[in-house]
């Protein structure tokens, strides 16, 4: 496995324990199985975090909101639905492949519900398998006490989740530096400014503060962060 992880052409199925669950319920009664697909509802914003770009995008919007110096503007419904917009935009595709894959052939009969869900998983996989840098895989996987797998086919879920959530986080966190630095410099320079004046009394921030918002305006800042967001899964 390469940094990142490179993925296969066509994954296989996904983990023989998870099948034989799909395969399971795929058993049970009409009425079970919707009762259990309803409860599988609830679940959605742990696989929308686990799962997909939305972990990154809110994390850098979060410390670009920081770095600004504002607490609590953009509030945090704003923050999360513009996260929500930008990781459609990034998973599209995947979304896509995953109803091709999964449900169009469910919905013609000609595979049934546990097969519908393991093609469906595989273009998630797939993207998973691209982002996760190679060192957060074996971490997780020296903390399970699983060997390195031998190849991307053979990479289980309970592995990928974790690494992937690992990698997320690193990359986030790179990407607000990144960002944090132009408005570190403008809090120094306004700082030296203002001791240099012998207005040691005047609290940086409220000179800092407008300056940064205006400089963040003129240069368009939320779509060139936006817009890098997306790139960033390219």
């Amino acid at each position: 496995m390469a940094e990142p992880m490179q993925a296969a052409a066509q994954l296989p199925a996904v983990d023989p324990l998870l099948q034989s669950i799909i395969g399971s319920v795929d058993k049970l009664a009409p009425e079970v199985q919707t009762f259990l697909m309803l409860s599988a509802l609830s679940f959605i914003p742990v696989f929308l975090i686990a799962m997909t770009a939305f972990t990154r995008i809110l994390i850098v919007l979060s410390l670009l909101r920081q770095a600004l110096g504002l607490q609590q503007t953009p509030p945090n419904l704003v923050l999360m639905t513009l996260a929500l917009f930008l990781t459609f935009y990034t998973m599209s595709p995947v979304f896509d492949a995953a109803l091709q894959q999964g449900w169009v052939p469910f919905s013609q009969g000609s595979i049934d519900a546990a097969q519908a869900v393991t093609s469906a998983l595989e273009p998630f996989k797939s993207f998973m398998i691209q982002q996760t840098r190679e060192q957060d895989f074996v971490a997780i996987a020296s903390m399970s006490g699983q060997p390195l797998p031998a190849s991307p086919n053979e990479v289980k879920f309970a592995e990928l989740v974790p690494a992937f959530l690992l990698s997320e986080l690193t990359t986030a966190f790179k990407m607000a530096f990144v960002i944090f630095i132009p408005f570190l410099l403008i809090d120094l320079v306004v700082s030296s400014v203002l001791m240099a004046l012998g207005m040691m009394m005047v609290p940086p921030i409220t000179v800092s503060l407008p300056l940064k918002i205006m400089l963040f305006v003129l240069i368009d800042g939320w779509a060139l962060v936006s817009q890098s967001l997306v790139s960033s899964f390219q």
